[in-house]
């Protein structure tokens, strides 16, 4: 097979890979006839080979692309199928409940819960979690506005409207935490609603700022009965091993909470772990099939991503989950400095690993695959960046400087 360039132009300003290409052109169809499976392999190799080349200049989305988990092909070839509640067996004995379950525990112990204090389950992603947590807190609150900050990602806002909840958008400080003095005043505004559930964000998807749990429930209180739900996706695991610790788990108040189990752990597939205090899930009756005890959304849950969390949960140890987010932590240190003397102006949350920067000329941002809003543009330095592509893209941001003057 020919090599092929790891990016074709398609259309105005935009960039796809090459497979991509062959998808707009009918190339991928599903024809009538089966296709050859060796011509087929060989296609999804080169994809693997393309996306691995193309993996060390992914600066700006969050998604550590270091792992190694080759020795695990054989789970592909079975089904893995993790059926209803679990820490409940099930009669298919096809799944990986035992595995899923130490994968909530060390979870739950990250974020501050004492044993058996939470439910959990791995969801398909960290979206589908803060979607479980929020349906939790609407059966709790049913009259309850959810108030979340102009920074919570635009997940929050699809839960809500699927859940049909009002959304009220709180102001954010210049930093990206939510502002506990306006969360205050929305709320005194609404004093005829029941309770409130306040949307608290650990690493905000612009700036990786981390809301204070308990200050805002206390902003809050007037309400009545308030429902703490965290988005800790990007910031969970990276919150947990910062000194000192910001106030974002269930140690500080939270009732429920989703992290990512691929943005900073790094894993082939994305997955979220949803975490709920078990005192707010109402009580199901056990039974056989159509009566079963299960407190998901999903019901039936992929039993590999499990199995790929609970391998690369094994293959760090406490040890060494706690060196990857040093080390990710020192990258973004190294970053400001190599940033601030390209002249792009960077920021950074103290213990975070986003750093952003003046949103600079498109072909940086479409060669480095920077996010960008607005004026700003930033990287998350996830394990697979490394201090030589921030070298590189500070030598990018200093050239553009250079011609600007």
């Amino acid at each position: 097979m020919s090599v092929r360039p790891a990016v074709l132009p398609l259309g105005a300003g935009l960039a796809v890979s090459p497979l991509d290409a062959d998808l707009a052109i009918g190339g991928l169809a599903v024809g009538d006839l089966p296709a050859d499976p060796r011509a087929d392999a060989g296609r999804l190799h080169h994809l693997a080979g393309a996306l691995r080349a193309e993996g060390p200049r992914v600066l700006g989305f969050p998604g550590n692309l270091d792992f190694a988990l080759e020795d695990l092909a054989p789970l592909l070839n079975v089904l893995v199928n993790n059926v209803g509640d679990p820490y409940c067996p099930d009669a298919s004995n096809i799944g990986a409940k035992a595995y899923e379950v130490a994968v909530l525990e060390y979870f739950a112990q990250l974020a501050g819960a004492l044993p058996g204090e939470v439910y959990g389950y791995v969801a398909s992603s960290s979206s589908e979690a803060l979607l479980h947590g929020l349906a939790t807190a609407r059966r709790r609150l049913p009259r309850a506005c959810v108030y979340a900050s102009d920074e919570a990602h635009y997940s929050v806002r699809r839960a809500c409207e699927l859940l049909r909840m009002e959304l009220v958008t709180v102001a954010s400080l210049p930093d990206g935490r939510t502002d506990p003095e306006d969360l205050r005043l929305r709320v005194l505004q609404r004093r005829g609603r029941e309770g409130a559930v306040v949307l608290a964000t650990c690493g905000t998807t612009m700036r990786g700022a981390v809301d204070d749990v308990v200050a805002l429930r206390e902003a809050a209180r007037t309400a009545g009965e308030v429902y703490v739900h965290v988005d800790a996706a990007g910031g969970g695991l990276v919150a947990a091993h910062t000194r000192p610790e910001p106030a974002w788990s269930f140690a500080h108040g939270a009732d429920s909470l989703n992290i990512s189990g691929h943005k900073v752990l790094g894993m082939p597939v994305p997955a979220g772990v949803s975490l709920v205090r078990r005192d707010l899930l109402p009580d199901t009756a056990g039974g056989e099939y159509i009566g079963a005890s299960d407190r998901t959304l999903a019901c039936s849950r992929s039993g590999l991503a499990s199995l790929l969390l609970w391998a690369r949960l094994r293959s760090l140890g406490r040890t060494g989950m706690a060196a990857l987010i040093a080390r990710c932590q020192e990258v973004a240190a190294y970053a400001v400095d190599r940033l601030q003397q390209a002249g792009a102006d960077p920021g950074r949350v103290p213990g975070s690993l986003t750093v952003t920067f003046t949103r600079p000329p498109a072909w940086v941002v479409s060669k480095w695959h920077l996010a960008c809003a607005g004026p700003l543009a930033h990287l998350v330095t996830v394990g697979h960046v490394t201090y030589a592509a921030v070298d590189e893209l500070a030598a990018d941001l200093a050239a553009c400087a250079k011609r600007a003057a």
